[in-house]
């Protein structure tokens, strides 16, 4: 049986062959060379962008850091305080673009025992428009919070008969004693705490005459012309005790305390006039 169909031999194993490229299956010289030619730019721009975000972090944190201990320094020396004042400074907002512009948009300053004029209690004001160049502040508020000791002390001089201040809000009843026929009465007056036009008002709701609670309208007719005074309100002025440049616009007893709203003239800052004491109308 003869056969036809040849075998055709296995390749030598040991000889090259040509490579089959399928169309399309690898990349031409055109596409390889816009490869390696392609601009990097989009990536160095990221990079620049993210370390000059964390630049800005950084001075933030460290303008945060810094920036209280600066304002501390400040106004321990301004007001001439001891130099363990224990002081919190506190800002809003993002801080660097606020120094760049030299203005605080805010700063708080708070501190649970400071002692001015001779009046200890616990402060906490807010400023605006602070200027870091130098010029007055936009405006100032905020509240001091003294005890009864301090306020007792805030009434002294007063015709009112004051030896002690006890509070029970929202008033506050200040004991002493009047002298009655050459005699040293007892007297009680029990009070709730105001402002008018920058003074204190003491508006009298209760008396006690000798440890015996009696009507206001008895304590008038009982003691005359000193017991009509004692009992209609009080208005007490204590400019002569605070800076000039600040002014009492609220008083209120809370949380056995009295509790005084402040309001500051911006220009305390530059005017020496409104840091000294203010006048009482004499």
């Amino acid at each position: 049986m003869s056969d036809d169909n040849h075998t055709l031999p296995y390749p030598d194993a040991a000889a090259e062959h040509p490579t089959l490229v399928i169309p399309g299956s690898a990349p031409d010289q055109e596409t390889v060379a816009a490869s390696r030619t392609r601009p990097r730019w989009p990536w160095v721009l990221l990079i620049v962008v993210v370390v000059l975000a964390l630049l800005v972090v950084a001075a933030e944190f460290i303008a945060r850091a810094v920036l209280p201990g600066v304002v501390r320094s400040i106004v321990v020396e301004q007001l001439d305080l001891p130099a363990d004042q224990q002081l919190d400074v506190e800002t809003q907002g993002l801080l660097l673009p606020q120094l760049i512009g030299g203005t605080l948009d805010t700063l708080r300053l708070s501190t649970d025992s400071v002692t001015l004029e001779g009046i200890t209690g616990a402060a906490d004001v807010t400023a605006t428009d602070v200027p870091l160049r130098g010029g007055d502040l936009g405006g100032a508020s905020g509240t001091i919070r003294i005890d009864q000791d301090q306020f007792t002390a805030l009434l002294a001089g007063t015709d009112l008969p004051v030896d002690s201040v006890e509070f029970a809000a929202p008033n506050a009843t200040v004991s002493g004693s009047i002298s009655v026929l050459g005699a040293a009465v007892p007297l009680s007056l029990t009070l709730t705490p105001g402002t008018v036009d920058g003074d204190l008002e003491l508006t009298p709701v209760a008396a006690s005459i000798g440890g015996l609670d009696i009507d206001l309208d008895r304590v008038a007719s009982t003691l005359g012309s000193l017991g009509e005074g004692l009992t209609q309100p009080q208005r007490v002025c204590i400019a002569d005790q605070l800076p000039a440049g600040l002014t009492l616009t609220g008083l209120e007893v809370v949380d056995g305390a009295a509790v005084i709203d402040i309001d500051v003239n911006g220009a305390i800052v530059t005017d020496a006039t409104l840091q000294d004491k203010g006048v009482c109308p004499s």
